[in-house]
């Protein structure tokens, strides 16, 4: 009928429990409703006509430019719900770490290829951006956009939402909003997909978004190599206790034998050919005519000599008889029956939005330069520097030859998979030269070097070919290059040696690169760059990363444990005006900043300002730009909206310089090199002593076992133990230093440690200065370009200043400091000890004073 809805296969069914319709989400009252016999789509008899959603069996076949999903860990999703076969997750499932697809572990190879597309690969040039919906998993409140009535559920999987604008819509009103996307209340901090570009041919989803895969699971989008015991799992058919009906394992094709994949159906003993053939096609979501197919009986003998036997006899009418005779084997292959011609649907790849292709029927003499020669007048071209190729399973591209013969090719891979036949897709592609440009990011090399001792190193530890492969930027400070490729295979060659090289006993690490064409970034758009170190505070850095990328791009979401800052400050080199976001603790913070400051003169914008999420045990600095106390669990859009939101403040920035005048440890006989001097950059405060000391105690606890420090109030608690087994420990720690400021000796009280701050804030929000005016001295700024010293005399000296009753001991306030250490002290900036031998300290202003985005004052 003209009105049947999109591939679905309804039939009236008793409900048994309450029961809500997926296309309005209402109740269904009554007894009755209509469910789809394939992915059990739910309907009302009234909604039947108007339902646009697509069955699961036809969805991947009206994907115009099919984008793989990008699967990470299994876990448990509580009250989401498979978008392939519609039920709850109860058990293990997936959820791609791009866009909100969420499905069971057994129906992850009927996912439809329909993930966010975030870049241009060099096929399609887009500037326009259509709504990209997903269905289902609204939270309950959700308000529909068009009717503004609540279009979520918790029930079922039904009302629709866009991905890159977020707006919501019901199933019945979707249709009607306007099809362009302008990204929403995010566009001017989203990357817009066609401003970048990544050659991504041979690179993995998760390669190519930068996910780690020490956490994500064995899926790939191009390995859909499933362990047959999920396959077998028999979620959707409750094995029958029923002696009327019998179970069946189904393989589709030779692949899945290959495999041992398979699926179960139920059936009556009684059943005609082809009911079971219409039973094994939708448990493999197929809704191609089941004439067309056959069953083929699958023998021990038959996997081991590959050669699988035709069931059905030349004698026998195959409609008419059952498919069991005496002794019925449980397992079956499912077959196309050959054919003499067909019609293919072409697509021509130049066309940019639509879903243009031209049917073309083809019989055992086509080969592909006849169908070329047929299809080009059809689509109003005539030039024949064209080639067809074709993508298999939506996912790898074959160029096809001149000569091959389509129906054999066809026949070929119906053999291998019925499935992947289905979703093969022929492409006509203009037969230019195209170019290949893999970005490579290589991280960990010896620092200094000039480009060719660089290229020298990468000639002997990975062989690279350097017709293929150029050094196309050197961060000689940190001891990295950016590599471009020539080569789909070379640069997937390189990425993975490299993982597996060390350089001076250090190893490198490779990054995949997208390439950011500021030509394209709107007007007002300034790109918000995103940094998460999972590994602060308490480990909520994971949710935060699949958040960031599911809201923005994510190319502009880089993690910090995956090459440290300078893969996205590279990235966003030519970037004319971008934001930053640092979500970590001080430390986390102070090293985005250290990066930024070293390679600020290589970037366009050169002084983005940097807003704060804290994640960390203290988050001092967070406190003074409002960002809070630290994160726990805020909604992650309202962050974002708040960072678009924030006023710009300028900061004091430090430089320390820690010159060691003693050898290093293990000299032999004393004659040693003393330690080069050491250049770090402070933003809060740096401490001597006892302060350090702690810090160091709790920095030794952490590396030892990191998996406890998984909380904010845990890790304070341990803060709180160390202190305490320090009370009775006396330091004089004014005889073991002298301190000069601005040219001044200063006489140091009777002290266990000396704090230089930068900010009104020191040890979780305590105040050190103190608040009572002081005629010696000017009130602190953070931009008045001095620093506060504050001495301590102890462990419960600083417990009192934290919790209010005291502060800290005012000894002075200047801008340029020196410092004698005169025997080993333990020293921390920014929240990072380590023991610091004797010699000289000096602490000076540092370059340019940076931008920090400061949340909007809310009283």
């Amino acid at each position: 009928a003209g009105s049947s809805p999109p591939g679905h296969g309804f039939r009236r069914v008793t409900l048994t429990k309450p029961t809500f319709c997926h296309y309005c989400s209402d109740f269904i009252w009554g007894l009755a409703g209509y469910q789809c016999e394939v992915c059990n789509f739910m309907s009302h008899e009234k909604c039947l006509k108007n339902v646009k959603i697509p069955c699961s069996c036809i969805a991947p076949s009206l994907v115009r430019v099919p984008v793989a999903h990008c699967f990470g860990p299994p876990g448990h999703y509580k009250r989401k719900f498979c978008t392939v076969c519609r039920k709850s997750l109860e058990s293990l499932a997936f959820r791609c770490e791009v866009c909100e697809l969420h499905v069971h572990t057994d129906c992850i190879l009927f996912a439809c290829s329909d993930c966010r597309q975030c870049h241009q690969d060099g096929h399609q040039e887009h500037d326009t951006y259509h709504h990209h919906w997903r269905e289902g998993n609204l939270s309950s409140s959700a308000r529909c956009e068009v009717c503004k009535k609540n279009c979520g559920s918790s029930e079922v999987l039904s009302g629709m939402r866009c991905e890159w604008c977020g707006i919501l819509a019901h199933a019945a009103c979707y249709v009607i909003v306007t099809p362009e996307c302008t990204f929403g209340r995010l566009r001017n901090m989203i990357l817009p997909p066609n401003c970048v570009q990544l050659f991504s041919r041979n690179f993995s989803k998760l390669h190519c978004f930068r996910i780690s895969e020490n956490f994500v699971s064995v899926f790939t989008d191009e390995d859909d190599d499933v362990d047959g015991s999920t396959q077998g799992s028999a979620k959707d058919v409750q094995i029958s206790t029923d002696s009327s009906k019998q179970t069946l394992k189904i393989f589709d094709g030779n692949d899945a034998v290959k495999r041992n994949q398979f699926r179960l159906i139920s059936v009556p003993r009684i059943a005609k050919n082809e009911e079971v053939v219409e039973a094994a096609l939708r448990a493999y979501y197929i809704n191609d005519d089941q004439q067309e197919y056959e069953l083929q009986t699958f023998t021990q003998q038959a996997l081991l000599s590959d050669d699988v036997i035709n069931r059905n006899d030349a004698a026998e009418d195959s409609n008419l008889g059952s498919v069991f005779r005496e002794s019925v084997p449980e397992a079956w292959i499912i077959r196309a029956k050959p054919k003499d011609e067909e019609v293919i649907r072409i697509y021509a790849a130049w066309l940019k939005v639509g879903m243009a292709y031209v049917s073309l029927r083809v019989n055992k003499d086509s080969t592909t330069q006849t169908v070329i020669k047929e299809v080009l007048p059809l689509l109003g071209r005539q030039c024949f520097q064209i080639r067809l190729m074709f993508l298999l399973s939506l996912v790898q591209r074959m160029v096809l030859d001149n000569q091959e013969l389509i129906l054999n090719r066809l026949k070929d891979i119906r053999k291998t998979s019925i499935r992947q036949m289905n979703q093969t897709r022929f492409y006509i592609v203009e037969n230019s030269k195209s170019i290949v440009r893999v970005n490579l990011f290589v991280g960990g090399l010896p620092p200094q070097l000039s480009p060719e001792e660089y290229t020298n190193i990468l000639k002997d530890e990975l062989a690279i070919k350097t017709n293929v492969v150029s050094v196309s930027h050197v961060y000689q400070a940190q001891g990295a290059v950016v590599l471009e490729i020539s080569c789909f295979s070379e640069a997937e060659r390189i990425y993975m040696l490299v993982k597996d090289t060390t350089v001076n006993d250090k190893p490198l690490n490779a990054v995949v690169i997208p390439e950011v064409r500021a030509s394209k970034i709107p007007q007002n758009c300034c790109p918000l760059l995103v940094f998460v170190n999972p590994k602060s505070g308490g480990l909520k850095g994971r949710d935060l990363l699949y958040s960031f990328r599911k809201l923005l791009n994510p190319h502009q979401v880089f993690e910090l444990t995956n090459g440290g800052p300078l893969p996205g400050f590279h990235t966003f080199s030519k970037v004319p005006s971008f934001r930053v976001l640092v979500c970590g603790g001080d430390g986390t913070v102070g090293w985005v900043l250290g990066a930024l400051e070293e390679i600020r003169h290589k970037l366009v914008c050169s002084e983005p300002s940097v807003a704060i999420l804290p994640l960390g045990t203290g988050n001092d600095l967070g406190r003074v730009l409002r960002w809070g106390a630290g994160y726990s669990g805020e909604d992650p859009y309202s962050i974002l909206v708040s960072v678009d939101e924030a006023d710009d403040v300028l900061m004091d920035r430090w430089t320390i310089l820690l010159d060691a005048e003693e050898p290093a440890e293990g000299a032999e006989n004393g004659v040693a090199e003393p330690e080069p001097p050491k250049i770090v950059q402070m933003n809060n405060y740096c401490g001597l002593g006892i302060d350090a000391e702690l810090s160091l105690d709790f920095h030794h606890a952490r590396e030892e076992e990191p998996g406890k420090f998984n909380s904010r109030f845990h890790n304070k608690g341990v803060y709180v133990k160390v202190g305490l087994q320090k009370i009775s420990h006396t330091r004089n720690l004014h005889k073991d230093i002298k301190l000069q400021v601005d040219q001044h000796e200063v006489e140091l009280p009777s002290i266990e440690g000396l704090i230089f701050i930068n900010i009104p804030s020191w040890g979780s929000g305590a105040d050190l200065w103190g608040s009572e005016s002081d005629n010696r001295f000017e009130k602190p700024r953070i931009d008045d370009g001095l620093l506060e010293v504050v001495g301590v005399t102890g462990v419960v000296h600083m417990g009192q200043v934290q919790g209010g009753f005291r502060s800290g001991i005012r000894i002075a306030q200047g801008s340029y400091f020196r410092v004698t250490l005169l025997k080993p002290i333990p020293v921390q900036v920014d929240g990072e000890p380590w023991i610091q031998a004797p010699g000289q300290i000096i602490i000076s202003a540092a370059g340019p004073k940076v931008l920090r985005a400061a949340k909007e004052k809310t009283e």
